[in-house]
């Protein structure tokens, strides 16, 4: 059973893309480098994808669906970061109410932290696929004020980068990822 968390390497030929969507790169392996450094093994493997050709129409994820769609009923999770880690404030959620109810209980986690919004649908172009055959989605919610100022621009470097925001969304990325594959059932479908 997997829970996979990711973020796309690709961007538009001007700029480096650090922002978009390099920062949900950077959090979803931050995440399972931080799970990996702590010591702790959930019940389900922890997934990575590093998504290629998303602007170009979701080549690369529409790939690794057709190649992984027939295990579709072990993947627990699909989570994607594409707009930017600024300042985090939540997670869009895709699935059913005893699904919702259970992110909503696991976002409790991130009071600490002040991150524990849950709003209606998780966007991301590499995820889709997967949560229209009813897998549950989720994507990291953050302030966008400045996501426009920056995106698909020459502006797009890591100067954008703020490394105490980054480390908060990494921090959401790593809760909500390790709970639920630690969980003792798959979320509910």
């Amino acid at each position: 059973q997997i829970v996979l968390v990711s973020g796309h390497l690709d961007s538009w030929d001007v700029g480096q893309g650090a922002m978009d969507d390099g920062g949900g790169a950077f959090i979803s392996w931050e995440a399972l480098s931080l799970i990996k450094d702590l010591g702790l093994r959930p019940k389900r493997t922890l997934r990575l994808v590093l998504w290629t050709g998303e602007e170009q129409g979701g080549i690369g994820a529409e790939q690794y669906y057709q190649l992984h769609k027939e295990n579709i009923s072990n993947f627990d999770i699909v989570m994607e970061s594409d707009e930017g880690t600024f300042q985090p404030s939540g997670l869009g959620f895709t699935g059913n109410a005893k699904a919702r109810e259970i992110v909503k209980e696991i976002m409790t986690l991130l009071q600490p932290i002040n991150v524990t919004d849950v709003y209606d649908d998780a966007d991301g172009t590499d995820i889709d696929f997967w949560m229209r055959d009813g897998v549950p989605g989720a994507s990291l919610r953050d302030d966008l004020s400045k996501y426009f100022w920056f995106h698909h621009s020459q502006g797009d470097t890591m100067t954008v980068q703020d490394p105490n925001q980054m480390n908060l969304c990494a921090a959401v990325w790593t809760v909500v990822s390790y709970v639920i594959a630690d969980m003792e059932e798959m979320l509910p479908r």
